[in-house]
């Protein structure tokens, strides 16, 4: 009888709630506007003949290589992060190997390590989640192949110094390094520059987030060119479809847009942070597109509050079983007038639960 490594049959699934989602999308960290009206022209512009081609990444590797101003060399474009992470995990990890991650963090890092067979060391977040740097640190081993560091991180929206993921990285130097900075337009501040000083680093975008192509699937995962050799000998030819490519050179042109649609957030992000200051309810400063608070002391009222958004036309996602994240939800930030809508509907949610403390959050 075939059967499955045992790897893969004890590893977590991770099922995304995709399903049933009418509403303001302030659930999965996704532009709230879409893309940049530039990507929706090229789109309108592509043909059969186009679609009937197999994709070929190469050029646009070379255009995305000159706008992150690195080598082409040191590009590999990817079907969304979440490729780029596989194939750190496929070329780095081997059964009995480690992998460390700072949790809570964006699941997928677990269950790709855990596919390849290696042991998954997961080091608790720090006080009020930040980098726990030290305890890090201490779980580095001599079987230690990869660490993954969301940067900022999601759930929480908590950044890493520079300073602390360079020591990371010069004290695993028989691990990859991955910094994940699907985030970094609502940041601003990147690993990138430090790969030369640290060649097992590696540093992941998306297209997902800023961008508003996260149907598309796009990625892309920079690092030193010896290195992404062997990441492009696990990688497929044909990983990033052609619409994708076709639009990526679009997207990185109308950084008019990006900055647009960055700065409403942004906005946004400082009026619900003051807002829920003034109610008194508990949340972490974020920087990035969203903001973790806490609704209740359990996953029964972050599970009331995520069902009385929803009643509300406004869709948010329940955290609590992330680690130290019970009662929790995460709120995507969008644009200024969503904003407004949004924080009606948590002042109404919140007397609807009895829970509101303090002033008025419209």
């Amino acid at each position: 009888m075939l059967r499955a490594r045992t790897a893969v049959q004890t590893m977590p699934v991770y099922h995304p709630p995709l399903a049933d989602r009418e509403g303001l999308r302030f659930d999965f960290n996704e532009n709230t506007n879409g893309c940049s009206p530039r990507v929706l022209d090229r789109l309108r512009s592509l043909d059969a003949e186009r679609l009937a081609r197999y994709p070929e990444r190469g050029l646009v590797e070379k255009d995305v290589a000159g706008f992150l101003r690195v080598d082409p060399e040191e590009v590999l474009l990817t079907n969304g992060v979440d490729e780029a992470i596989h194939l750190l995990c496929t070329t780095y990890l081997e059964p009995g190997d480690q992998a460390v991650i700072v949790v809570p963090t964006y699941s997928m890092y677990r269950v790709y390590a855990m596919a390849t067979g290696a042991q998954v060391v997961c080091v608790p977040s720090g006080g009020n989640f930040q980098f726990p740097f030290t305890a890090v640190i201490d779980a580095i081993s001599q079987r230690t192949r990869l660490i993954a560091i969301a940067n900022p991180n999601n759930p929480t929206g908590m950044v890493a110094s520079e300073d602390d993921l360079l020591q990371v990285a010069r004290s695993a130097r028989d691990a990859a390094i991955l910094i994940d900075e699907a985030y970094f337009e609502f940041y601003g501040q990147t690993m990138l520059h430090a790969r030369r000083e640290a060649p097992n680093l590696f540093v992941a975008r998306t297209f997902s987030k800023a961008y508003g192509m996260a149907g598309l699937r796009a990625g892309v995962l920079i690092g030193d060119a010896g290195q992404m050799k062997s990441l492009r000998r696990a990688a497929s030819p044909y990983n990033v479809n052609a619409v994708a490519l076709a639009c990526l050179p679009e997207a990185q042109l109308d950084q008019e847009y990006v900055r647009g649609y960055v700065a409403e957030v942004l906005e946004s992000r400082l009026r619900l942070e003051r807002a829920l200051l003034d109610s008194g309810i508990q949340f972490w400063p974020s920087h990035a597109n969203f903001l973790l608070i806490r609704v209740g002391a359990s996953g029964d009222q972050a599970v009331r509050f995520v069902e009385e958004m929803r009643r509300r036309g406004i869709l948010v996602r329940d955290r609590s079983a992330d680690p130290e994240c019970n009662g929790c939800v995460r709120i995507t930030l969008g644009l200024r007038k969503q904003t407004d809508l949004l924080l009606g509907a948590i002042q109404e949610a919140f007397e609807e639960l009895g829970t509101t403390r303090g002033a008025s959050l419209s």
